[in-house]
């Protein structure tokens, strides 16, 4: 690849896509670049639409924005940012969404909990568990 730049943001993507197959969704790829209806830099990071960065000077309200946009591209109901931390591996790196989105994202987890909760307490209370070991 001739663009430095270019190749170090698709290492990123493709480290990024290689720890959600991992620890996420079997399933996760890197999208086709689609242009002025861009849909996020991957598929397969649950109800998100991705924007991956690898860059030294980092905006993160541009991220953010371009992140926003393409879930409306994409149909999904979240955005965010998936930013490579200098220095440091995947699992390190940064997600991030503005606070609107955020308490969008904790809203519905929030009500699914709680229908699930009403629905079937052992399978939500396993969950819970098993979720609570993970910290």
């Amino acid at each position: 690849m001739a663009n430095p730049a270019k190749a170090k943001g698709t290492a990123w993507e493709s480290a990024f896509v290689a720890y959600l197959r991992e620890h996420h969704n079997p399933d996760a790829r890197r999208n086709v670049q689609m242009g002025a209806k861009d849909i996020g830099d991957l598929d397969g990071y649950y109800l998100h639409a991705v924007e991956a960065k690898a860059e030294k000077s980092i905006t993160l309200a541009d991220y953010i924005a371009q992140a926003n946009r393409e879930a409306l591209h994409a149909g999904q109901p979240f955005g965010c940012a998936v930013v490579k931390r200098r220095m440091k591996g995947t699992a390190d790196g940064y997600v991030v969404r503005d606070v609107r989105t955020d308490v969008r994202l904790m809203n519905r987890m929030r009500d699914m909990e709680e229908a699930l909760k009403d629905a079937d307490f052992d399978r939500w209370y396993d969950i819970d568990e098993e979720h609570r070991e993970a910290v």
